[in-house]
């Protein structure tokens, strides 16, 4: 996990497109290529992904949807590699993955025309989840001097880094809010405390990676190979009970 210093990381089950980001990254280092067109591929790789569920190309759809994680990873890594992060990388990633995450959920619906209730809360459930783990892990990162363009609390407009436009990073960061907004507020008001936390064991944040969205992607893609189409909302919606085991270990850890 590269957000974090080598001695701090812990082996993230939903960042297993990262050594493979890496050699992309170092690849695409001090060449015209900009962590920007690498977001903009893995939002190609998503639509593709959509394009082959609807098909009911499911292998198809599961090397797309890995291909995104892989991707989703490498604009940031392009970034650290060549010593550019920006605000700008950070709102469109996370705009790009809320949005995609609700056009993979509706198609995964339309093709089983299952209750639209169960994708509602199902899209609820993947973005909860995906908070918690975000959360936890930005906690972290501010802690031990990692990769500081996330913020524990995203409540206002950062100032533009070198290199891009305080417009852009406006605008992002206002849709940003838009569309994760409600999440945030939940996530912090469940365990307001997480960040005066002294301990996040390794074997902690482990089971919590498994919120992270590559694992959910992975999760996806694995359903609909095997023929459980009919049950990826039910999955979500019941796994998100364990936001609340997951809040109450942290808890009990630092108690």
């Amino acid at each position: 996990m590269s957000k974090l210093p080598k001695k701090n990381q812990f082996f993230d089950l939903s960042d297993y497109g990262r050594p493979i980001a890496k050699v992309i990254a170092k690849s695409l280092k001090d060449t015209s290529i900009t962590p920007i067109h690498v977001t903009i591929s893995f939002i190609i790789s998503g639509f593709l992904a959509i394009l082959c569920i609807l098909n009911q190309y499911y292998w198809a759809t599961a090397f797309f949807l890995i291909l995104k994680s892989i991707l989703d990873a490498a604009d940031g890594e392009l970034a650290r590699v060549n010593k550019k992060p920006s605000y700008t990388g950070r709102y469109l990633d996370s705009v790009s993955d809320i949005i995609l995450n609700f056009f993979i959920l509706i198609t995964i619906w339309y093709v089983t025309q299952g209750p639209f209730v169960y994708m509602i809360l199902a899209f609820i459930a993947i973005q909860l989840q995906g908070t918690l783990y975000n959360y936890y892990c930005v906690i972290l990162r501010n802690r031990y001097n990692g990769d500081k363009t996330s913020r524990i609390i995203e409540n206002q407009i950062p100032i533009a880094l070198n290199g891009e436009s305080q417009r852009s990073v406006t605008i992002l960061f206002k849709l940003y809010t838009l569309l994760y907004g409600v999440f945030d507020k939940i996530i912090y008001n469940l365990d307001k405390n997480a960040a005066e936390s002294k301990y996040f064991p390794n074997l902690f944040m482990t089971a919590i990676s498994t919120f992270g969205l590559g694992f959910q992607l992975l999760i996806i893609s694995i359903m609909l190979i095997v023929g459980l189409e009919n049950y990826i909302f039910l999955f979500f919606i019941a796994y998100s009970l364990f936001i609340i085991l997951f809040i109450g270990i942290r808890k009990i850890i630092n108690h």
